[in-house]
C-alpha cells in the first residue's frame, strides 16, 4: 500500500474503530449499523481494500454442526439460519441474493475405538440440541456411500442438515456494502500504534500510517491472523499466528454419482464436492507458523500426500486432474483453536474478534451480532459467548472443544 493510496477518516473522532475490514471487521461493522439501540459512529480501517491476501478471500466456506462443545453447535446453527433466511436478515432489499447452503453434510471417519467413541459422545450433544447428525457403522457409510474404502475404518459422524457450504463471499460483499449503506466508514490505511490511559485501562487513540490520529470509544481487533500485531499496539499479548493451509481443487476422470460430504479423513485430509470439481485440502506436516505475506505453495503435498491419501480412500480418484491450488492462512489459535472474542480483562475497550483457526466464515454471524451487542448494551444478549473471553487464556482454563479439523 502506497502512502498516496492512503485515506484520511472524515472525522477525527469514532465511537467504534473496528482494525480489518474482511469478513469479520464487516460482520461485526453490519451488525452494529443495523443495531438500532446503537447510533455512534464507525470506522473500519483496512489497509488491503482488494482483500487478495485475507484468510477470507482463500475460504472454503464450510459449515458444520459436527462439534463437541454446545455453544459451537449453536453458533453454526444461527449462521445455517442466517444463510438459509439472508434476504430476510438483510432487510428484504430485493438487490440482496438469496444464499443456497449446500447441505450434503460432514463425514467424519473414525479408525479406532477411541474415535469412534469420541464421535459417539458428540453426535449425543448435536441430537439434543436438534442437529441431524447420525452415527453409521462401516457397513451403514458403504451402503449410502459405495465409492469409499473403509476396510480401515470403524464408524463415521455425517449430518445432511444445515451442514455443508455456502458462498461466504458474497455474504461478506454485502455485509460490507450494507454497513456503508448504513454508515459505517471505511477507509483504506493501516493503524500503526495506539495510545492509552495514563492507568492503561482504555484506549484513546489510534494514530495512522498517514500520520492521522483518531480518537476512539472502543477498538475492535479483526486483524484475522494478524491479531497480535494490532493487540501488541494495546500492550497485549494474544497466541493467535498465521499457519498454512492448502487447497486444491480437481477434476475426475470417473466422478461420483452422487455429491461428496466434506469426508475428513483419519489422516487430516479432507475432501468434498466442489461445484462440478472437488475440493482437496489439509495442514502441512511441518505446521509451523509462517510470514503474515507467505502464500507460497508446497507443492509436492499434492504429490506425496494429499493425492495418495485421497485415491486410497475413494479408489475412483486414482485418475484425477489438479485444476488449482492456493495456500491460504488460519488465524490460528495456539492456547485452544478457538475463538478469542470480547473485551480484554484489563484494556476495557479494547474489543477482540479472532483467533478462529478455520472456523471463521460459519461462525462470523454469531459472532459479528455479539460484539455487537457487547458495544450497544455491555453485554451478550442473543447467545451466550462469555467462553470465549481473553481471561480464560489468562486463567490457563482450555476451550473445550474435541472437533477440531
Amino acid at each position: 500500500m502506497t502512502d498516496s493510496a492512503l485515506q484520511t477518516p472524515k472525522q477525527s473522532n469514532y465511537d467504534v474503530v473496528i482494525v480489518g475490514g474482511a469478513m469479520y471487521g464487516s460482520s461485526v461493522a453490519w451488525f452494529l449499523a443495523n443495531n438500532p439501540d446503537f447510533d455512534g459512529s464507525i470506522l473500519v480501517v483496512e489497509k488491503d481494500p482488494t482483500y487478495e491476501f485475507t484468510s477470507t478471500a482463500h475460504t472454503n466456506s464450510c459449515m458444520r454442526q459436527q462439534f463437541s462443545n454446545e455453544v459451537n453447535i449453536r453458533i453454526s446453527q444461527f449462521a445455517a439460519e442466517f444463510v438459509k433466511n439472508f434476504r430476510q436478515f438483510m432487510g428484504n432489499d430485493e438487490r440482496v441474493p438469496d444464499l443456497l447452503l449446500q447441505s450434503y453434510g460432514y463425514m467424519y471417519l473414525a479408525d479406532n475405538q477411541a474415535f469412534a467413541d469420541t464421535l459417539q459422545e458428540s453426535q449425543k450433544v448435536q441430537s439434543s440440541l436438534g442437529a441431524g447428525t447420525k452415527y453409521m457403522t462401516a457397513e451403514d457409510i458403504k451402503r449410502d456411500y459405495p465409492f469409499y474404502m473403509l476396510d480401515d475404518i470403524i464408524g463415521g459422524n455425517h449430518n445432511l442438515i444445515d451442514e455443508g457450504y455456502f458462498d461466504g463471499n458474497t455474504l461478506f460483499d454485502w455485509w460490507r456494502r450494507s454497513a456503508r449503506e448504513k454508515g459505517a466508514e471505511y477507509v483504506t490505511n493501516e493503524v500503526v500504534s495506539m495510545t492509552k490511559n495514563t492507568n492503561g485501562t482504555r484506549v484513546e487513540s489510534v494514530t495512522l500510517k498517514n500520520g492521522d490520529v483518531i480518537s476512539c470509544g472502543t477498538v475492535v481487533n479483526a486483524s484475522g491472523p494478524r491479531a497480535v500485531l494490532t493487540s501488541r499496539m494495546a500492550g497485549i499479548e494474544i497466541p493467535v499466528e498465521p499457519r498454512k493451509r492448502y487447497t486444491f481443487i480437481f477434476d475426475a476422470e470417473q466422478p461420483l454419482d452422487r455429491d461428496l460430504p466434506l469426508t475428513i479423513d483419519p489422516s487430516g485430509v479432507h475432501m468434498r464436492t466442489d461445484g462440478q470439481y472437488y475440493l482437496a485440502g489439509c495442514p502441512p506436516d511441518d505446521d509451523h507458523p509462517v510470514d503474515y505475506d507467505d502464500f507460497v505453495q508446497d507443492h509436492s503435498i499434492w504429490q506425496e500426500k494429499v493425492w495418495p491419501i485421497i485415491a486410497n480412500r475413494i479408489p475412483q480418484f486414482e485418475a484425477i486432474k489438479l485444476t488449482n491450488s492456493w495456500a491460504g492462512h488460519y488465524a490460528f489459535n495456539t492456547f485452544d483453536q478457538n475463538a478469542v472474542i470480547g473485551p480484554h480483562s484489563t484494556v476495557e475497550n479494547f474489543l477482540f474478534v479472532n483467533g478462529f483457526s478455520g472456523h471463521g466464515f460459519q461462525q462470523s454471524p454469531a459472532m459479528g451480532r455479539g460484539i455487537s451487542e457487547m458495544i450497544a448494551y455491555g453485554e451478550y444478549r442473543a447467545l451466550d459467548l462469555s467462553q470465549f473471553s481473553f481471561s480464560r487464556i489468562e486463567r490457563g482454563e482450555k476451550f473445550d472443544e474435541k472437533a477440531i479439523i
